[in-house]
């Protein structure tokens, strides 16, 4: 990918929805939510404090992460959709 995320922002690719539910239930696309988990793609620096310093971020690339379902701003890099957000945006990192 030719996309660095600058300062605290992080590069997620959306993980795809489960196709059924627990009952066996097959949902169609139409009626799936987005879900709201992701693997982390790229990461910024981090940012900064007030006195210059820079403060590094908890996640990293290949973290899979749970974030909130308006989180961010969806974008198309190389022909894939991605989603940017600020690490403040996500919840946490699963297992």
């Amino acid at each position: 990918m030719a996309f660095r995320p600058l300062h605290d922002r992080v590069v997620v690719r959306r993980l795809e929805a489960e196709e059924k539910t627990a009952g066996g239930i097959i949902i169609p696309d139409t009626a799936k939510e987005k879900p709201s988990e992701g693997e982390v793609i790229a990461v910024g620096d981090g940012a900064r404090d007030d006195d210059g310093d820079r403060i590094a971020l908890d996640v990293k690339p290949g973290d899979r992460v749970l974030f909130g379902k308006w989180s961010g701003t969806e974008v198309k890099i190389d022909g894939e959709d991605l989603i940017i957000m600020k690490e403040s945006d996500i919840m946490g990192v699963l297992g």
